[in-house]
């Protein structure tokens, strides 16, 4: 069976896409949410960005060809920016702080 074949992996990506929508989506009204609203989402972003670690994790583990070949095209699309993949979740991760700080600056 390859990487891809797996069931638990289709499901685990399928359940990242979905998530991944939906806070999009949710997202797109973050300014209208209060407090509360918004260090709901901050969570469920980090929570969803650590999921994404450890599926690309999996790939990066994994000794199928696929998934090897897909590590490298995400390594290729980011170097198109100037990233690494872990300079992507870094950023990532800046942002969500830089989130969390503001919310905790309106707060005083």
């Amino acid at each position: 069976m390859t990487f891809f074949e797996s069931e638990i992996v289709q499901q685990e990506a399928k359940r990242l896409f979905i998530d991944y929508q939906d806070l999009m989506k949710l997202g797109s009204d973050y300014g209208k949410f209060d407090r509360e609203g918004k260090k709901m989402f901050i969570c469920n972003m980090e929570e969803l960005m650590e999921r994404y670690k450890v599926f690309m994790k999996r790939f990066e583990l994994s000794e199928d060809f696929q998934a090897k070949m897909t590590v490298e095209q995400l390594k290729t699309q980011l170097n198109q920016f100037g990233m690494t993949p872990e300079q992507m979740f870094d950023q990532m991760n800046m942002t969500l702080e830089r989130m969390r700080a503001q919310l905790e600056e309106s707060s005083d």
